[in-house]
């Protein structure tokens, strides 16, 4: 509604000229928080329920000052985080927000627009189209590839089961679903995939007995011949294999599965192939890391996390079927509401995945792409890598310290093993139990001095088990680290291991 004097009515909500003064308030906001956070204390040191304690147990009857609540931030919420662009984060992966990407997902939100169909913002829909296929030449893959943004590779696998499914049975789901199959169908998958394959599997209705895992090598990667077994006992033993997921850049390691032969044992048996590559398919911008997943323009699916080092905003998934056809057929719904013109013209992205509705998620990777450039991006990546290697040179050269896993990526594995409690192969009984009480305190030690890292304030790392053991993984890729960071952590963990 219009006043009389000509001004928009905004209700009880800011205008535009508050919100400029505001916005204004908070870019400055973030800015100084960027330019001072290499100060601050890496990981939170709040207790459990502090930061509650802090907020009021009932919401404000009357709205408050915008300064108020700004103050509140530095107050209340900034101790209570765990700094993800700090220089000295090298815990679980790279989540690098870049400031141009950041900027692209304000203006998303400040525009306020939902993807519900093409005609409910064509931009929307069109960038993504765009964004979407530069990304795809930027990884080296065939024009057989079509993309979609999701919101994680969680979600992105759940769609890549759930096509599987369809594609298994014919379109089971407009008859009786998984109930009226007359086999349990089967996925296939490494014991080092993600949790998110097995979770996509169980919300897919396959149900946990029927998710089986293929056995892996002393790299940690799928052994083919190992998972070319396992699917032909199952089909003796009147079970249906119907998908596989391989896995470029484990979790725990980064372990690459041989995407190759896994395709072609995909193909022989009729199966789908998903290959999940969220952190690692960042790296595939590099022509030289592009080896790690050789084979995958075999595959049916495909996700990678641009919002996993390489700079975009948190989420951004890519999704990339070399069947939208099917895709679409699994995924479509078209209620008259949402029906135009349009519609056999253009892409509706709601027909692409879970949500009715969708985010500009698009301006995240525009703005992105367009500041840094392909050739910044990859100096970037190449430089996180050249740092890793770097670390585990340092780590082998070193006395009692081990890197228990091969480095393909950023992520280097390490582990200290003192004198006394370095794990040997014994034969007898009793040699057994001191093997035994060595390893529990092998564990203890590092959990031990993993922990006094992090309470300093001066990194923040995250332990893993690997092979049975714990063992602390070294994730590099945060946007500001460089080799002096990765130096002042290899001997603040020298100091944190060796002074015990």
């Amino acid at each position: 509604m219009n006043h009389a004097n000509g001004h928009e009515d905004y209700g009880s909500g800011m205008t535009p000229e508050e919100f400029r003064k505001a916005g204004h308030a908070i870019v400055d906001w973030v800015a100084d928080y960027r330019a001072r956070m290499g100060g601050l204390p890496v990981m939170a040191r709040t207790a459990p329920g502090e930061i509650k304690g802090l907020l009021p147990a009932e919401p404000p009857v009357a709205g408050e000052p915008f300064e108020v609540i700004l103050r509140d931030l530095d107050k209340i919420i900034l101790p209570g985080l765990s700094h993800w662009q700090h220089p000295q984060f090298f815990g679980y992966f790279p989540a690098n927000s870049l400031l141009s990407s950041v900027l692209g997902d304000y203006v998303s939100t400040g525009l306020g627009v939902l993807g519900l169909s093409w005609q409910s913002s064509p931009a929307l829909t069109e960038l993504e189209e765009v964004m979407t296929d530069w990304m795809r030449q930027m990884l080296g893959l065939s024009a057989n590839w079509s993309g979609v943004i999701q919101d994680t590779a969680s979600t992105s696998s759940l769609v890549a089961l759930l096509c599987a499914r369809e594609k298994t049975t014919d379109y089971g789901l407009n008859r009786g679903g998984l109930q009226a199959e007359k086999q349990p169908l089967v996925v296939y998958a490494s014991a080092h995939s993600h949790s998110s394959v097995e979770k996509a599997a169980l919300l897919a209705g396959f149900g946990r007995e029927n998710v089986h895992v293929a056995p892996h090598d002393e790299k940690y990667a799928m052994r083919p011949e190992g998972l070319e077994a396992l699917i032909e006992h199952d089909v003796a033993v009147g079970l249906r294999p119907c998908a596989i997921v391989a896995t470029t850049g484990t979790t725990t390691s980064t372990a690459l599965d041989p995407v190759e032969a896994i395709a072609r044992i995909a193909k022989r048996h009729g199966l789908w192939l998903h290959v999940d590559a969220a952190m690692a398919g960042s790296a595939m911008i590099l022509p030289e890391c592009r080896w790690m997943w050789h084979g995958v323009e075999s595959a049916d699916s495909l996700v990678l996390n641009p919002h996993k080092w390489l700079g975009a905003a948190f989420d951004c998934s890519l999704f990339y079927v070399r069947e939208p056809e099917h895709l679409v057929r699994v995924m479509s719904t078209n209620p008259s509401y949402l029906q135009t013109g349009a519609d056999g013209r253009v892409k509706n992205l709601r027909d692409w995945g879970l949500p009715l509705g969708r985010r500009f998620r698009a301006l995240k990777l525009w703005f992105l792409i367009r500041e840094q450039g392909v050739e910044a991006l990859q100096e970037r990546l190449r430089r996180d890598l050249a740092n890793a290697q770097w670390l585990a040179g340092e780590v082998r050269a070193t006395p009692h310290w081990r890197v228990v896993a091969p480095v393909p990526l950023q992520t280097v594995c390490i582990r200290h093993e003192p004198p006394g409690m370095v794990i040997g192969d014994h034969a007898d009984g009793q040699a057994h139990d001191a093997r035994a009480i060595n390893a529990q305190a092998l564990d203890r030690h590092t959990l031990g001095w993993v922990e006094r890292v992090n309470k300093s304030g001066a990194a923040y790392l995250t332990p893993a088990i690997l092979d049975g053991r714990w063992m602390v993984r070294v994730s590099i890729g945060a946007a500001g680290t460089e080799r002096e960071h990765v130096a002042n952590l290899w001997t603040l963990v020298r100091e944190a291991a060796e002074r015990v």
